[in-house]
């Protein structure tokens, strides 16, 4: 049933949302030299890897640390509202219909991650990566709490190991009903972002 609700949902959410995406595509072509799109290799169900999809936020040329903090020089004016918003992440609907990610589920990781993880955290890749999660929702402000300078270091060594331990709990304890929660929960965070941001 979840592969199921992920096919029609997905397939209508690229359907509604097209003509955002597609404005957000060219604001960001117009922001800064460079494809609109980003494709971004992850580690998926059964560690098989995958080609991610998201609108660019950073300078093309940008290379350094693979997790981005809220004050990061690399991420360009339009990026930034679209990683405020979340915007970015719309594009990753394709993945859902495709089936390398689910609606809800533990956010896929660059390989480099996952090869630090433990046997037990290896246990995420047991099912489909998501859009959006529980761990998503617990750490909606990561950005933040990566500002000072030593973001990678902070990632892995702290928000990277409460966020599995989210993700790990909730696989132990999935239900359908329970992504619907999440979805809802996340529509809602999501929306709230998008007003302040606007008005701001």
């Amino acid at each position: 049933m979840k592969r199921a609700f992920d096919v029609a949902v997905s397939a209508l959410g690229i359907v509604v949302t097209s003509p955002v995406v597609l404005v957000a595509a060219i604001a960001v072509k117009l922001g800064s030299p460079g494809p609109p799109f980003y494709h971004g290799e992850r580690v998926g169900q059964d560690g098989r890897t995958f080609r991610i999809h998201k609108l660019r936020t950073m300078r093309p040329t940008a290379t350094g640390p693979l997790v981005t903090a809220a004050d990061d020089p690399r991420i360009t004016g339009v990026g930034r509202f679209l990683r405020r918003t979340k915007l970015d992440e719309l594009p990753q609907l394709f993945n859902v219909l495709k089936g390398d990610m689910s609606l809800v589920g533990p956010r896929p990781e660059d390989p480099k991650y996952v090869a630090m993880y433990t046997p037990e955290q290896r246990r995420v890749l047991a099912v489909r990566p998501g859009i959006t999660g529980p761990a998503v929702l617990a750490f909606i402000n990561e950005e933040d709490l990566l500002r000072g300078g030593e973001a990678e270091s902070t990632y892995v060594t702290a928000v990277m190991q409460k966020k599995l331990a989210v993700d790990l709990d909730y696989i132990a304890n999935a239900s359908f009903g329970g992504d619907l929660r999440i979805l809802a929960t996340t529509f809602s965070r999501v929306l709230r972002r998008m007003v302040r941001r606007s008005s701001a």
